[in-house]
């Protein structure tokens, strides 16, 4: 996944997303005035950093794609000051509200270029949001004055779940003093999932093998990450779950020996999917893994399936994939 290397939405949730996406391009006037009484200050420990909140933050950059949209979901773009490295294709109802946050860097930022954009808040998707080796660490930017938070993929102990998209969702929601909308977008996330449920009731679990990257060795999901348990609840059996990091390699050898009915292309960068189906056909080692004989193939955006608000309805856009005939 180069230096990453570490949905279509629902009809449940459209009537819920639409509104937010709006609100995120309109100044609140009540925020305007200072932030609000309510639920401050607020202390949060993320990712073993404990941090108080005496009020929203106000000038925040974000570091990467799925918090990016996290923070648009929430209606807080006016909060945006910047933001960097994009892995896919914005949603149609993010993407003016996207439109309007500067872009600070393709991918990650150098530490003056971020404090030129005097954040008081830095979000970050990926524990390399804030490498050392680029001065941006969260002490290094504490000791500037500016708060961070991690999302909780990179921290979560043991497997990620669905409970960790819905605690970061809450937790932004909190800092930001719009506990009411993160508790709304959830409350539909879970009707969503639970229709996906529902559907999928009697099918049996079909393996499925995540390919993201690699010629060498395969960059697959393992069992810690939220792609994880998003292929279970859509109705697969991820072949590579005892693999424990949230991506990981694995050898061709090990793919011909799991034999995945279904490999998963994650879709992001300048590699297209197309370009990924024919290295995987064109492999001779393959040629025998039932996913690539019987050509069964499934694409996410990246963006789909890591922890972010995209992760819910991904799962109904998965299942759709793994099991067409549950759908008609």
């Amino acid at each position: 996944m180069s230096l990453r290397r570490h949905a279509l939405i629902p009809a449940a949730l459209l009537p819920l997303l639409l509104p937010l996406a709006a609100c995120s391009t309109t100044p609140d006037p009540a925020r305007a005035k200072g932030p609000a009484a309510d639920g401050f200050p607020y202390t949060v420990t993320n990712c073993g950093v404990k941090t108080t909140f005496d009020a929203p933050p106000k000038r925040v950059v974000t570091m990467n794609q799925h918090v990016t949209e996290v923070m648009i979901e929430l209606g807080l773009t006016t909060s945006l000051v910047g933001t960097a490295w994009l892995d896919d294709a914005v949603l149609p109802e993010y993407k003016k509200a996207y439109d309007s946050v500067p872009v600070i860097a393709k991918e990650y930022p150098s530490k003056e270029k971020l404090l030129a954009a005097n954040p008081d808040f830095v979000y970050g998707g990926y524990v390399s949001a804030f490498a050392a080796k680029d001065g941006r660490t969260r002490d290094d930017l504490k000791g500037a004055g500016i708060d961070t938070r991690l999302n909780l993929e990179n921290c979560a102990k043991g497997k990620t779940s669905m409970d960790d998209v819905f605690r970061e969702v809450t937790e932004v929601g909190r800092t930001f003093g719009v506990a009411d909308r993160a508790a709304a977008w959830t409350a539909e996330a879970r009707t969503a999932l639970a229709a996906t449920a529902a559907a999928l009731e009697d099918v049996k679990p079909v393996p499925v093998f995540v390919y993201d990257s690699g010629d060498k060795t395969a960059f697959t999901a393992g069992g810690k990450g939220i792609g994880n348990e998003m292929i279970e609840r859509a109705g697969g059996r991820n072949v590579f779950a005892d693999l424990d990091k949230s991506f990981g390699d694995a050898t061709w050898e090990q793919v011909v020996a799991r034999a995945p009915e279904v490999i998963v292309i994650y879709d992001y960068g300048s590699t297209t999917v197309a370009q990924k189906k024919k290295r995987l056909l064109d492999d001779p080692v393959l040629r025998d893994v039932p996913a690539v004989k019987n050509k069964r193939f499934a694409v996410l955006p990246l963006s789909d399936a890591v922890l972010g608000v995209r992760a819910p309805a991904a799962v109904g856009r998965l299942a759709d994939q793994l099991h067409p005939e549950a759908g008609e």
